[in-house]
């Protein structure tokens, strides 16, 4: 996981920030400061730039910021940094391009379990990394599609998980998986929840999914609230195909069924839909301090590990 020390040069950074970063625009203030003071060629998202327009825009000597889309910045840019939560970098992932992209990532949120700086201790991290005192941590992604009678019309990528489940109508709903072209199961749940290692500490932890190692190649397949208690979570490798279909049919002024990724975007399902999830050709690299501690991060953020 160590890289080889040597400087790294990054000459063209984007900064993607959390929505509300308006009522908090002189943390932008503060990153963009520091990295401008680098050399770096900075480039802003669209919240970001119209948020420091609207604060300076009536100073004389201020050049008005030109924001981008985060799709854009995640093809054309050496280097991102997400200022906000896990959140924010949830939704940076969804919109990458490139094979493979670099992630910074500043918390000002709650948790934070993702990202490796805060505002307090960016600078000295950030200068430390542009020196060669970093490692990568790579994270797989989903490709999820959404098939509905034999049309593709929906896809997207999902860094923590792909959940299927009934909304608020509370009634159990019929999925069948398939893996590869292997029947698998067929169940009667509240949901089911699909994650990556990354996301194997978030909906599929609190449903009684594991906590699996980032490095581990593999989905997470857990069952929402099975009626059959026999099922149970599964790891299966991350080159498997799972498919899974709706097998329950609802009236149409009943709530359908949904699709959510990342807990953040959700369409809705019908029967006889489709949902096909396999490991994404993207991947991301986020940043990490030389000494961090992965265990000791899900202590202090799940209090994993430790009686107190």
């Amino acid at each position: 996981m160590k890289n080889p020390i040597h400087a790294v040069h990054f000459a063209k950074i984007g900064i993607i920030c959390k929505k509300s970063i308006p009522e908090e625009v002189e943390k932008l203030e503060q990153v963009l400061k520091f990295l401008e003071k680098l050399d770096k060629h900075v480039v802003l998202d669209k919240h970001a730039a119209d948020a420091l327009n609207q604060k300076y825009g009536k100073k004389k000597n201020w050049k008005m910021r030109r924001g981008s889309s985060k799709i854009d910045i995640c093809a054309t840019v050496d280097m991102i940094v997400t200022l906000g939560g896990d959140g924010t970098l949830l939704k940076t992932a969804r919109s990458l391009t490139k094979p493979e992209t670099t992630v910074f990532a500043i918390n000002v949120g709650n948790l934070g379990f993702l990202t490796e700086a805060t505002l307090k201790d960016f600078e000295k991290k950030m200068t430390a990394f542009l020196k060669g005192k970093y490692v990568m941590d790579p994270r797989s992604l989903l490709h999820v599609t959404l098939r509905r009678k034999n049309k593709t019309i929906f896809e997207s990528l999902a860094l923590n998980d792909a959940v299927i489940n009934q909304g608020s109508f509370a009634r159990l709903i019929k999925l069948g998986v398939r893996i590869d072209e292997l029947d698998a199961a067929s169940f009667k749940a509240d949901g089911l929840v699909v994650a990556t290692p990354t996301g194997s500490t978030g909906h599929s932890l609190s449903a009684g999914g594991p906590i699996v190692h980032a490095r581990v190649g593999g989905f997470v397949i857990t069952p929402i609230c099975p009626a059959l208690l026999s099922m149970r979570p599964i790891i299966i490798p991350d080159e498997r195909i799972v498919t899974i279909r709706i097998e329950t049919e609802r009236r149409e002024e009943e709530i359908k069924i949904g699709l959510t990724l990342d807990g953040q975007n959700t369409i809705g399902l019908i029967y006889d839909d489709e949902v096909i999830i396999k490991k994404a050709p993207q991947h991301l690299d986020l940043i990490r301090a030389v000494d961090r501690n992965y265990y000791e991060i899900l202590n202090q953020k799940l209090h994993w590990g430790y009686e107190e």
